[in-house]
Formats: C-alpha cells, sequence, structure tokens
C-alpha cells in the first residue's frame, strides 16, 4: 500500500550547522526538505515553482533578502501553509499569518510536533 506523498517544507537558515540538522530532523521524520542558506536563494527557489507545505527561516539572513521577507514571498505563493520564524536576534517582529516564532536555541521535538500539528498530521508514537 502506497502511503501519501512526503510533504516538503523549504529550510531557510545561514548557519550550515544548524540547518543540516533541522533538516536532517524533519527528513527524519518523513518530510521531504530543500534547503537555502540565503534569503535570495530561498525566493529564486520559490519563483520556480516549487511547491512546498511549510517553511522554516531564521529571520536574519546574509544578503539582501531576510526571514520577513522570505516568509512574504512563501506566503504570496502558498497561503495557507504555515511558516515557522527562527532567531537568536531579532526582538522586531513581522510576521505573516499563520506563524510560529522559535527564539534559539530551540529543542526539535518541540518544532516537529509544531510542524505536524499545523499540517494536521497526528505526532507519531513517542
Amino acid at each position: 500500500m502506497m502511503g501519501a506523498p512526503a510533504r516538503r517544507v523549504l529550510v531557510v537558515e545561514d548557519e550550515a550547522l544548524l540547518r543540516d540538522v533541522v533538516a536532517q530532523e524533519m527528513r527524519d521524520h518523513g518530510y521531504e526538505v530543500e534547503e537555502a542558506e540565503t534569503g535570495e536563494i530561498a525566493v529564486a527557489m520559490l519563483e520556480r515553482c516549487a511547491a512546498f507545505d511549510a517553511l522554516f527561516t531564521d529571520i536574519r539572513l546574509p544578503g539582501s533578502v531576510d526571514g520577513w521577507q522570505v516568509a512574504k514571498a512563501f506566503r504570496a505563493r502558498f497561503p495557507a501553509a504555515p511558516v515557522f520564524y527562527a532567531t537568536g536576534y531579532s526582538s522586531t517582529r513581522d510576521e505573516v499569518d499563520r506563524s510560529m516564532f522559535f527564539r534559539k536555541p530551540f529543542k526539535l521535538p518541540q518544532l516537529i510536533l509544531c510542524l505536524k500539528a499545523q499540517l494536521g498530521e497526528t505526532p507519531a508514537d513517542p
């Protein structure tokens, strides 16, 4: 019996180690993950018509496109998909609707539980 196709998540994080850890944790929970290290790369991925079910983005990114702008571009393409912000620095907020904010350092299990809940999935047994 074939299951539903994997949900796709775009992970935008300039810290390579954190991006790798978050992406791998999501893959371990059955998600298909695309990664971007800058806002410019993320927006280009969105413009190439890739379909995503959720966005995880750092707020402070190198270059001229920050996480707030990535989220707005994402929301324009996917109006109902959840957005997860992460930062260790930003105190200002420019959130899109249906978003959650994680202050670094955050706990990966909490992120996965929130992702599953926002996507309407039943979490697996711990």
